[in-house]
């Protein structure tokens, strides 16, 4: 199983240098609950990945492994640090699950991170809280250990940005990015995106957010917004957001 994993990890790793869709998506409901799924779509990466392989690890039992696999952040939380948890990270980690498809022989790459909010409170303690989780689930371990080793920490750009700050209400949707955490985030990640600009590498980022009823008002000029007022889409690229940090804020009411 650990090499399984080591094996994932290290296509994420060189994924990084190539083309990554990374998509967050909010479902919201009419009883104030929300659905919120943190997604990278690796595909094109692989495909390009696949003409610099060998044919002895195209061969190999590792790169035709396929797997589908969803496993709750909870139950991959060790007994030792399961108990340290507070109520609300309890609560945060087992409505959270990963979920990861893979078949590399059809370029199919596909990860997500998948919770379910019973109310806006919910939402707003896992939009602050889910990047600073103890990373105790043996993928996360192997994910920090192997990218640290190799100098390209993906666990930087995969576990979350903790630069926004929100403001949610059952009917207020409000992110602002921090400039001085975005900063700080810049720094921690320089290397990884100075070596991601070198190589003219795209990184899209799309946030797509459904309501169950028409949004009265949204602030971004770039977001747009359906036809029946319930569906807003923003899109952009981390490039863009290098430049002016505030096309990522958004102020929705809803």
């Amino acid at each position: 199983m650990k090499k399984h994993y080591k094996f994932i990890v290290f296509i994420l790793m060189l994924s990084f240098t190539s083309c990554v869709d990374i998509e967050e998506h909010y479902d919201f409901k009419l009883d104030g609950s929300c659905n919120v799924v943190y997604g990278f779509d690796m595909g094109r990466a692989i495909s390009v990945f696949k003409n610099l392989m060998t044919d002895s690890l195209k061969k190999s039992a590792q790169f035709n492994l396929v797997k589908d696999t969803t496993m709750s952040f909870l139950a991959a939380v060790p007994d030792s640090l399961e108990r340290k948890l507070s109520k609300e990270e309890f609560t945060m980690a087992e409505h959270s699950n990963l979920a990861i498809k893979m078949d590399l022989q059809k370029n199919i790459m596909k990860m997500s991170v998948t919770h379910s909010a019973k109310n806006a409170a919910e939402l707003q303690y896992y939009l602050e809280h889910f990047s600073k989780m103890p990373m105790g689930s043996q993928l996360g371990a192997v994910a920090k250990s192997s990218a640290q080793a190799r100098g390209f920490d993906t666990q930087q750009l995969i576990a979350g940005q903790d630069y926004y700050q929100y403001e949610v209400t059952p009917h207020k949707f409000y992110r602002i990015v921090d400039k001085v955490k975005f900063n700080a985030f810049l720094k921690k990640t320089q290397s990884t995106l100075n070596m991601a600009k070198a190589m003219l590498i795209d990184m899209p980022y799309k946030v797509v957010l459904n309501f169950a009823k028409p949004v009265k008002k949204v602030n971004n000029a770039k977001a747009i917004v359906s036809a029946d007022r319930r569906k807003v889409t923003l899109v952009t690229t981390m490039d863009d957001a290098i430049k002016d940090p505030s096309i990522m804020n958004l102020k929705i009411d809803f």
